[in-house]
């Protein structure tokens, strides 16, 4: 296996806050990308980026490599950072363009239980075609990164940018022209090998897909599908962007980027102050983390009986609880399941745990909680909770678009 050496560049944030790490577009650099999109982002992340090899910082460019193993460059990167810090195995929350998304799905299938969640950006499960990118990588190793410079320019950004940021467009641009013919290269040559369509329902970790409006290479239809795909994505697209967004809109990709990590619905308001805000953000939140099928299934039950129940529920469960930013909905899941087996709400267990996969959460993260549910609830209880997870975990890995079943 090749494992590519991979710089960190710090853009922020205190190590004492949670990490975030960015990935980079081919021929960028993590400072000309994500820098200004940083700034948004350092008071609540430790913020590091990282650089492709023979681009930005990183002058090392050694044997080709695949997708995979850029990906484990990554997290080997990310390991040593947090191996000076005396701490191993830390999660943390990611976010990448284009090349930088492709190997964030790498890393939510190779390293799952390491990623909190992901936002992937002007990327793909596959993006473009093999021969197209030998033939680039063929490109450039004759003649060098200005040899695709004007083509990148016309791909990278929205019409007009260029006129209305000179500088953040010319620096990125010379940061293609600066990046290594052979490191350059092999990027292209890891993206042909690059397609996993195939394995996207194994994703359960929260993604968010950002597509730009103007983005030809990869366009909206690419990141729907990744959307669609993962057990856990939406998609948000941004009007008058290309193939960089966090260059081309850096305050409003910092803010998706926040606000996914802490759990918060893009479409929902900023802040609730209404009842009929928090209602309508409860109801989103009810349908992401239960499915459509069990809502429209509870709202078509409701009688003139339990109407004002199940509004209760929407408003004050979902709608006061499950759209707060202090936690993220992985966690707010653990909680609700140890609930549960506590007190012996069977069938309210059944559908969280269809709720927790939902959520990210894996089968043996399932398992470890009612392991220590059955110390601290009681083997009787925690026995029972194993019963009724097995048999809705079997039933999704058999049948994964069964919908949970309860009343909340």
């Amino acid at each position: 296996m090749t494992v590519p050496q991979i710089t960190a560049v710090r853009l922020g944030g205190s190590p004492q806050l949670p990490l975030l790490v960015l990935g980079p577009s081919l021929g960028t650099s993590a400072r000309t990308l994500w820098s200004r999109a940083a700034t948004h982002l350092a008071d609540r992340f430790e913020v590091i980026a990282w650089d492709l090899p023979g681009h930005g910082s990183n002058l090392l460019v050694g044997q080709p490599f695949t997708m995979a193993e850029l990906a484990a460059g990554v997290l080997a990167m990310v390991d040593d950072m947090l191996a000076e810090r005396g701490t191993v195995d830390t999660s943390f929350v990611y976010a990448g363009d284009s090349v930088g998304g492709a190997v964030g799905l790498h890393l939510l299938l190779d390293a799952p239980g390491r990623v909190d969640s992901a936002v992937l950006v002007s990327t793909g499960a596959v993006i473009g075609e093999p021969g197209a990118w030998h033939e680039r990588a063929a490109t450039v190793r004759a003649s060098g990164t200005p040899a695709v410079l004007e083509g990148s320019a016309s791909r990278w950004f929205a019409p007009g940018f260029l006129q209305r940021e000179p500088e953040t467009g010319s620096a990125l641009l010379q940061a293609l022209q600066d990046a290594d013919r052979e490191g350059y290269a092999q990027v292209c040559e890891a993206l042909a090998g690059h397609d996993v369509r195939d394995r996207l329902g194994r994703i359960g970790v929260r993604v968010l897909a950002i597509a730009g409006r103007d983005d030809v290479p990869t366009p909206v239809a690419s990141l729907q599908e990744i959307a669609d795909g993962v057990r856990n994505g939406r998609l948000v697209v941004l009007d008058d962007v290309a193939h960089l967004p966090p260059a081309e809109a850096p305050a409003e990709v910092a803010r998706l980027v926040r606000d996914h990590a802490d759990g918060v619905l893009a479409d929902a308001p900023r802040t609730l102050t209404t009842v009929d805000e928090v209602r309508q953000a409860g109801a989103a939140v009810r349908r992401q983390v239960l499915g459509d099928a069990h809502v429209d299934r509870a709202t078509a039950a409701s009688t003139d009986f339990t109407a004002d129940f199940q509004d209760l529920i929407t408003q004050y469960a979902w709608g006061s609880i499950w759209t707060r930013p202090g936690l993220d909905r992985r966690s707010r899941s653990l909680i609700t399941l140890t609930a549960l087996v506590a007190r012996g709400h069977h069938e309210e267990l059944a559908m969280h745990v269809r709720a927790a996969r939902t959520n990210g959460l894996t089968n043996d993260e399932i398992k470890e909680l009612l392991l220590q549910t059955a110390i601290y609830c009681g083997v009787p209880d925690a026995n029972t909770a194993f019963r009724i997870a097995q048999r809705v975990l079997d039933e999704m890995d058999t049948a994964p678009t069964n919908s949970p079943e309860g009343h909340a």
